[in-house]
């Protein structure tokens, strides 16, 4: 089931929400440091962490899932989100450099669909991360926060799923140790919490994420071959 966008941004305005985007962010970054002049597409609710990368590539793109909703991003300036059907998204194939996927996977009733349509629109030689609630850690326990919603995956049960849409799989990676509570003592700290955790406790974070690379020689999807002649919907570029 899909967590309401309204929800989401809630939940992001929240000071547990900023913390989680934070320490989320710091790990995304670390796995990609530099997109300059790169096409990026968001799906699910990446919003938070999109914003990283507008200042470097070439395009940043959020697609939200009809059943979710959408909402305008980023505030005050040209909109960059749009509104889709997660199993067949609005663009050409090859299109995107980098995919990044967050509130979207543990929550699609039909995972392989969606996967393949990234695949599709993922360029050759593109990389793909996901990030997902882990199943042995304290978030996917409480609902407070969205992460606590749908599906949790262990990094062996996404790294599947992702082989099973014709992704690679190369690196795995894990963030938010600091536990799901409201205290502003034990969020202050959040910081060592996550140093802690990556080096004693890597298999309790709140999040598991995998980057895969798209394996160029996969069948072509049902989804690829309806969307040939599809016209492409052009999202702001800077």
């Amino acid at each position: 089931m899909w967590t309401d966008v309204i929800d989401l941004r809630d939940f992001y305005a929240t000071i547990l929400g900023r913390v989680a985007r934070r320490m989320i962010a710091r790990r995304i970054r670390l796995l990609w440091p530099d997109l300059h002049g790169l096409n990026v597409l968001g799906l699910g609710y990446a919003n938070p962490y999109l914003g990283i990368f507008r200042s470097e590539a070439q395009r940043v793109m959020a697609m939200m899932p009809a059943a979710q909703g959408v909402m305008h991003w980023p505030a005050d300036e040209p909109g960059l989100t749009a509104l889709c059907d997660h199993t067949d998204l609005p663009l050409p194939d090859n299109c995107v450099d980098r995919a990044l996927i967050v509130h979207a996977l543990e929550c699609a009733e039909r995972t392989r669909p969606m996967m393949r349509e990234v695949w599709r629109v993922l360029a050759d030689g593109g990389r793909l991360l996901v990030v997902a609630p882990n199943r042995r850690g304290l978030w996917a326990r409480f609902e407070r926060s969205p992460f606590g919603h749908g599906r949790p995956y262990s990094a062996g049960q996404l790294s599947r799923t992702l082989r099973d849409a014709m992704f690679t799989p190369y690196q795995s990676s894990a963030a938010l140790y600091v536990p799901p509570v409201a205290s502003r003592m034990v969020l202050s700290s959040a910081g060592a919490w996550e140093q802690i955790g990556q080096r004693w406790f890597t298999t309790f974070a709140g999040v598991v994420m995998v980057e895969a690379t798209k394996q160029i020689y996969a069948a072509p999807s049902t989804a690829a071959a309806s969307s040939r002649n599809r016209a492409y919907i052009g999202i702001g570029a800077h």
